[in-house]
């Protein structure tokens, strides 16, 4: 029972921050001058190589959105063993 506690809050937890990084990003994307590649993406991941004469507008919010993602695999990872468990 208590891994399948965890296993949803790791799913809950990973759900929230994608979502807020996503909100962020679909907020802030019209507002980006110049980008590399998709908009949106760009917003969220961001991108160095513009040079240094070049003010990169990005919110680079790569790092929690991944975090995020992992937290949800993990949880969906705990709740499938959980589920395919077999009692004793």
């Amino acid at each position: 029972m208590r891994r399948t506690i965890i296993g949803g809050v790791f799913v809950l937890i990973g759900t929230m921050i994608s979502i807020a990084v996503f909100i962020a990003a679909a907020i802030y994307a019209p507002s980006i001058t110049v980008w590399q590649g998709s908009k949106f993406w760009f917003a969220i991941f961001g991108v160095n190589d513009f040079g240094k004469e070049v003010v990169v507008d990005s919110l680079f919010l790569g790092f929690p959105f991944i975090i995020g993602i992992i937290l949800f695999i993990l949880g969906l990872i705990v709740l499938g063993m959980e589920y395919f468990r077999k009692e004793e």
